[in-house]
């Protein structure tokens, strides 16, 4: 039976790419002082339909459930955060920051970079309206990249402001916020539309190509909330990492004011991360009763992962974690089968204390048992035999080996291989 499509296997080493990126993911979210929470996969499509926008909601894994209820497998998470702040926003001190790192999935062409399951970072700032706002959560994202090994010469960020492009609009006419929600989406497609589509798009709003192209070379002062951004950046040492770029508008109808993505250098790969301000979700959600600005970006594991596999610095950063994490630390060889009772005693003792420990659950030849804990990529072997309760304890990587008393044997384990317990 076939794998469906945009969908994946996860094997071991699968796996193990997975869990360095949100492992990294983590640790960097909570190093700014965000706290991780999470939702429910489910989630009544009611929520996208008023919240995401028409595309977003056209690419929703949804079916009608047993209790005839109208769900969907969730494509993102801010209306999902926005419903949870809402239901209990006095229990918490603000700012709120919170992160996240679940499974979404979208019903998508799949291609390069995206595909229909897929695992995403979100962190979001909630309860703040200022620019110092705005600049830690572009600081995370590039603190995010630069976790893994990646550096200014790898990635930039593309920042741009949906109010500065509202007055451009207005200045043109007067449009409701259809009208802006709907002028948005033909500046985001720009990079990816041949130019008459674009002027043929751009001819409902009185505005031609040539218009906008003038507004994205030279924006003046429309701009004034980046060049605060600009200021806070700078002062922590991250000039370089950014740049201002008016296409950036992003597609969610929720987004108000700054957005932002990040891309690879060399511009082959689709957006690393996403995000922007949210200011007026809260109160739309909870029709005027929960009023709280917020900023929020998104970095998924797939297009991090090319970026990742296409940088030698942060694909070695890589290969270095997972090979740390090996099975085991310590294989059992049981070379007498006669003392495969105390062998068993001494794994479960051992693991008790932390310790990686495998052993063979069935007698085989001492060979092969060391064969498999090098495969297994313990760095000692422990040989059981006739000595007992002598035991013999072999570094597996020297060739060194030695013998040493059962009481011993934790102590010698921990001091011969630094860092050997599991914290």
């Amino acid at each position: 039976m076939q794998l469906l499509p945009g969908f994946r296997d996860f094997y071991p080493e699968d796996c193990a790419r997975r869990n360095y990126i949100i492992a990294t993911w983590r640790e960097v979210a909570r190093r700014y002082g965000f706290v991780e929470f999470d939702g429910p996969m489910l989630e009544p499509v009611e929520l996208y339909k008023k919240k995401s926008g028409g595309e977003l909601v056209g690419q929703l894994f949804d079916f009608t459930d047993k209790g005839e209820r109208h769900v969907a497998l969730r494509p993102e998470m801010t209306p999902t955060l926005a419903r949870m702040i809402i239901a209990r926003e006095r229990d918490f001190k603000k700012p709120i920051k919170w992160f996240c790192a679940p499974q979404f999935f979208r019903y998508e062409k799949q291609q390069r970079g995206r595909l229909r399951e897929f695992g995403q970072l979100n962190c979001d700032l909630i309860g703040e309206s200022s620019v110092a706002a705005d600049a830690e959560m572009v600081a995370l994202a590039i603190d995010m990249l630069r976790a893994f090994g990646l550096s200014g010469e790898d990635f930039v960020v593309r920042v741009s402001d949906r109010d500065a492009w509202k007055a451009f609009l207005d200045a043109h006419g007067s449009f409701d916020e259809a009208g802006l929600a709907a002028f948005l989406q033909v500046v985001d497609k720009m990079e990816r539309n041949k130019p008459e589509v674009t002027e043929t798009a751009l001819k409902a709003f009185g505005i031609s190509l040539e218009e906008v192209r003038a507004f994205i070379a030279n924006p003046g002062t429309h701009f004034e909330r980046f060049n605060a951004l600009a200021a806070e950046l700078d002062a922590r040492g991250l000039k370089g990492f950014y740049q201002l770029d008016p296409t950036i508008v992003r597609g969610l109808a929720y987004y108000t004011g700054l957005v932002f993505e990040v891309f690879d250098r060399k511009k082959t790969l689709r957006a690393v991360a996403g995000g922007g301000r949210y200011d007026n979700l809260m109160s739309a959600m909870s029709d005027g009763k929960v009023t709280l600005p917020a900023i929020g970006f998104g970095m998924g594991d797939v297009v991090l992962g090319e970026l990742i596999d296409a940088t030698p610095a942060a694909a070695e950063k890589m290969k270095t974690w997972i090979a740390q994490r090996h099975a085991a630390d310590v294989y059992i060889v049981i070379a007498n089968e006669a003392r495969r009772v105390n062998a068993l005693g001494l794994v479960q003792q051992l693991r008790g204390m932390g310790f990686r420990v495998d052993y063979p659950l069935s007698a085989a030849k001492v060979g092969k048992q060391f064969q498999n804990a090098e495969q297994a990529g313990a760095r000692c072997a422990v040989v059981i035999g006739d000595e007992w309760p002598q035991i013999k304890l072999k570094t597996l990587a020297t060739r060194d080996e030695c013998i040493v008393a059962l009481d011993e044997l934790p102590a010698r384990l921990d001091s011969a291989s630094p860092g050997f317990l599991v914290s």
